[in-house]
């Protein structure tokens, strides 16, 4: 379990994983239920947690009286006392539920007597030192591949920042001190990157946060084809400075990235695709694709390029820009090709996870995104992928815990909090989906698909004029995508003013553009038009639409559920 489920408040520590509270080092005693309820109310610490929402987490499934949760609230409030400034450490909410109003601190120091010794650390974005920043894809693609290097270390005893966390701090003048405040870390790995042609000079250094002393530094001077040869020393290094140690198996693996070689030309061309890739937008999948395969005609065996051009394939129908019946065949050949290059490639396991997950190819799915999980454990997204399996298979709580766990490894990714929300939102917890999202926005307040999603919890829980304003935040900052505009045209439908939905659904049917069929039908179900919706599932379905594993808890879906015809297409799609 990661050292980041441990919280501290006022004068006290909260041990997540062990449901343990400590008060200046000495145990709380509480119930289960009561250490239960504090955790739900800690991580949601200043959101509005509803009554129901407390029952349905702390209790699922079974009908307790909201008696039985006053109760519980009344003995955590005098277990807790008051906090520092005098008042209660939960408030009561009347009418809507309650909130934790103390400030809450997320840690990475071990619990007293907890045996947890599991670390934290991030690598900072490498400077570039080249004239310019037309070589910036390259030193932020040395950090990516060196986090990557990290989290295969011991991921029992060491947790790696993801990359998109760690990309927030550059160029910014924080100190290590507040970085490792707003990241929990207790290490952080900053370096720069100096080329000349096809020489690299690249200088590291190992920095321990609670007092910036610098553990360890070194300066490499090497060929851009030795560059794996030093993510590999670097690795060892930072292991040995932080008594990390080191298995069989991962001295051995990164023995063999030490001997192993790449074309500079393929690797180069590699960086610039991943750096297209994270734009996420159609232009920058297309762009990253051709770095791809331009990265093979040089390495035709350079397997992380077969796994980044799966991944771009798979990007574009997940968003709906290209229909999936074309683009999954490109992408689960690619990721095959990466698997059977190198077997071990955590990335490539996990892209082909991901697009047979969108495929409905579901026989022995869930062994290969755990396999993923076990290669490259620090990978995010992987584990976010993984969430959407388990949430397809109707296993909410470990969902939710699987996309928690991606958070934990980068906070501060704004898809992962908007993914977060969404797995929430299918999980019908609409007040914490609600606390995801907006905790999302406060990283990115133009992400437009974390105010596509707000749209539609504010219309589940009947808040039009929150509604409103969201999707048209998503038609603003998508540039009027089409996935954003059906959302503006869900929430008139459901308004009651299907005039202007219809014209949007015209300006869709008409537009010269892939418009993903599932998203019309979702229009239609919102309004309970059965037929029509059930028409634009079928057709979604024939387009083999990836949206559609979301299909049985969608909630604009839930009255068409007692229909033979939806529950026929439940079964083609695999669910019996």
């Amino acid at each position: 379990m990661a050292s980041g489920s441990q919280y501290e408040f006022g004068s006290y520590h909260l041990d997540v994983p062990g449901r343990t509270l400590f008060r200046e080092g000495k145990r709380v005693p509480l119930s289960p239920k009561t250490a239960e309820l504090l955790v739900v109310l800690v991580e949601a610490a200043g959101g509005t947690l509803t009554r129901e929402r407390l029952l349905q987490q702390v209790w699922p499934g079974i009908l307790i009286e909201e008696g039985s949760l006053s109760s519980h609230i009344s003995m955590l409030r005098k277990s807790l006392g008051t906090a520092p400034n005098g008042q209660d450490f939960i408030e009561t909410l009347p009418k809507r539920g309650y909130r934790f109003a103390a400030g809450v601190k997320r840690v990475t120091r071990d619990v007293p007597g907890g045996g947890i010794d599991r670390v934290m650390l991030v690598v900072l974005p490498f400077e570039n030192l080249t004239a310019g920043d037309r070589y910036d894809y390259f030193s932020d693609g040395l950090t990516e591949e060196m986090i990557t290097e990290l989290a295969c270390l011991s991921p029992e005893h060491l947790g790696v920042i993801a990359r998109t966390s760690a990309m927030q701090f550059k160029s910014k003048s924080k100190s290590v001190r507040q970085i490792g405040r707003d990241l929990a870390v207790s290490y952080v790995v900053e370096g720069s990157v100096r080329r000349a042609g096809e020489r690299l000079r690249i200088t590291v250094q190992l920095i321990r946060v609670s007092d910036e002393s610098h553990l360890w530094a070194q300066n490499y001077e090497r060929e851009l084809h030795d560059v794996l040869e030093v993510q590999a020393e670097v690795a060892r290094a930072v292991a040995r400075e932080i008594r990390i140690k080191l298995t069989p198996h991962e001295k051995r693996r990164l023995d063999t990235d030490k001997t192993r070689s790449v074309n500079p030309l393929a690797y180069e061309l590699y960086l610039r695709g991943r750096h297209f890739w994270y734009r996420r937008t159609e232009e920058g999948m297309r762009k990253s694709i051709e770095c791809f395969e331009q990265a093979l005609s040089y390495q035709p065996g350079f397997a992380a390029a077969y796994g980044g051009i799966s991944d771009a394939h798979t990007m574009l129908a997940c968003r709906g820009m290209t229909p999936a019946v074309e683009s999954f065949p490109k992408a689960k050949a690619a990721a095959r090709h990466a698997v059977q290059l190198q077997p071990e490639l955590g990335e490539g396991i996990a892209s082909l996870a991901h697009v047979r997950l969108h495929d409905w190819d579901w026989v022995g799915l869930e062994s290969d995104f755990q396999r993923a999980a076990e290669v490259t454990p620090g990978y995010a997204v992987a584990h976010y992928w993984y969430a959407e399996y388990l949430m397809a298979m109707d296993r909410t709580r470990e969902a939710i815990g699987r996309v928690r766990y991606a958070r934990e490894l980068d906070p501060l990714n704004s898809v992962i909090n908007a993914s977060m929300g969404m797995i929430r939102y299918l999980a019908h917890d609409y007040d914490g989906a609600l606390v995801d999202l907006r905790r999302g926005l406060e990283i990115d307040p133009t992400h437009y698909v974390s105010h596509l999603r707000v749209g539609l919890v504010c219309l589940q829980k009947n808040l039009l004029n929150e509604a409103f304003d969201a999707m048209r935040q998503a038609v603003t900052h998508s540039a009027g995508a089409a996935e954003a505009l059906a959302g503006l045209a869900q929430a008139h439908g459901v308004a009651g003013d299907k005039v202007t939905m219809q014209k949007i659904m015209q300006e869709l049917a008409g537009a010269d553009r892939h418009v993903s069929p599932y998203h019309i039908a979702r229009v239609y179900g919102a309004i309970d038009d059965k037929q029509r919706a059930l028409e634009w599932l079928e057709r979604a379905y024939r387009e083999h639409n990836p949206d559609l594993i979301e299909l049985t808890r969608e909630p604009s879906f839930t009255r068409l559920r007692s229909d033979a015809k939806f529950r026929e297409l439940t079964k083609r799609i695999g669910w019996h």
